[in-house]
């Protein structure tokens, strides 16, 4: 097993999460309850949006999207293929299938909405965007290309709590003109969050879906837990006496444990946040002079109208052919570095989901992505340690 002088991510668990769990531990209440809804309340609040349902993972997170936006056997779902597997394979789940569109660019990872269109046919149902790494779709166009179609979009915003787009105002009273920052969740029609162990802010395992719809915020709730009308919570302490059953739902629920580890994570979601972009500020100015690498979201990190949550640091290779001996050199520095993402559309069980040269950006950056350590607690030395680690890399090549 190999020691890692600085690791890919890191999870920082301290007092305040500790003492969070024992509170709910020595409470005798373990189940969803009134700490999930308190954490329910202050991701919303967090976030500016009306409804925060917590579920068990960021997958069923997208699954119950999905389901409650009414996709099926028939639908297609627009989504990108430069992704997590679950992306698409929540859209199967619901009988509906994944169609991929391109990415905008090879210094713009996220979906394009030029590709968007071009994949739009009438058995489309919705589309899904990726927040890759935490850096904000192009919501204005997609929205625009949404609402024109008649199509539900879900966020997915799995990279991306804390991360905005810098879209037009959509109040009656703003003028055209008018701007303002848009929380990623909150732009689409759903928005779905992971907490898996090595994002922005961890539970462990746990997800959120969030709406401002009041409709579908209560089908989505109902479907999280069997379709019940009501929860043990709610019978405990003497709101209902029994429950019906109206929907055919999941036990999606999250647990008190992990739903306060939550809270202690996301009071310091806002700060954690910050020191990630400092950490990718240090290498953006040391690595976007140096030959052999391009870095993507170049211009948004160095200009930014929108606002990134920086929860991956990719760069390209420019030979897609020496990853291998890059990454392996990283590993003898004791630099943990990993692949963001293998392109759905080439795995065994995807083969044939997409024709051959159809996502040339997408294989393009597949083949030469290579992901960098990025995590709030890294330590000055630990970010100069992988900067270091590239020069002599570098310096070997030239050599």
């Amino acid at each position: 097993m190999t020691e890692w002088r600085v690791p890919l991510a890191d999870v920082a668990i301290g007092p305040e999460e500790l003492s969070a769990v024992s509170d709910v531990l020595r409470s005798g209440w373990l189940s969803m309850g009134p700490v999930t809804a308190e954490f329910e309340a202050h991701f919303a609040a967090y976030i500016g949006v009306k409804h925060a349902i917590a579920v068990t993972n960021g997958t069923a997170a997208l699954h119950l999207a999905h389901a409650a936006l009414g996709a099926g056997l028939g639908d297609t779902v627009i989504c990108p293929s430069l992704t997590f597997v679950a992306t698409a394979n929540a859209i199967r789940y619901t009988g509906a299938r994944p169609v991929f569109a391109d990415i905008a660019g090879v210094h713009d990872f996220n979906i394009s909405a030029a590709a968007i269109a071009a994949k739009i046919d009438a058995s489309t149902k919705g589309i899904c965007v990726v927040h890759y790494g935490g850096h904000p779709c192009d919501m204005t166009a997609i929205m625009q290309l949404a609402r024109a179609h008649g199509l539900y979009v879900v966020e997915d915003a799995a990279h991306a709590p804390g991360a905005a787009c810098h879209m037009p105002v959509v109040h009656e009273d703003a003028g055209e003109d008018a701007l303002a920052m848009h929380p990623c969740g909150t732009i689409g029609d759903v928005g779905c969050f992971s907490f898996f162990a090595n994002k922005n802010m961890t539970t462990g395992e746990g997800g959120m879906v969030t709406t401002n719809d009041d409709a579908l915020a209560a089908r989505l709730r109902r479907l999280r837990s069997h379709g019940m009308t009501s929860l043990t919570w709610d019978r405990h302490r003497g709101h209902s006496a029994s429950y019906d059953v109206v929907d055919w739902g999941y036990n999606y629920r999250i647990d008190e444990l992990r739903s306060a580890l939550g809270l202690a994570q996301l009071r310091r979601l806002k700060t954690d946040n910050r020191k990630r972009a400092e950490i990718a500020q240090a290498y953006t100015a040391q690595l976007q002079p140096l030959d052999g690498l391009e870095i993507p979201f170049y211009t948004s990190m160095t200009a930014p109208s929108n606002l990134s949550s920086f929860h991956l640091y990719p760069v390209l290779l420019k030979d897609a052919s020496t990853r291998a001996q890059f990454r392996s050199f990283m590993q003898r520095q004791g630099v943990q570095t990993s692949i963001h993402y293998p392109a759905i559309h080439r795995f065994s069980r995807y083969q044939g989901t997409a024709a051959e040269g159809d996502l040339p950006l997408t294989d393009e950056v597949a083949q030469r992505v290579v992901t960098l350590p990025l995590y709030a607690g890294m330590r000055p030395e630990q970010r100069d340690g992988v900067l270091q680690a590239i020069r002599q890399w570098q310096a070997l090549r030239a050599a």
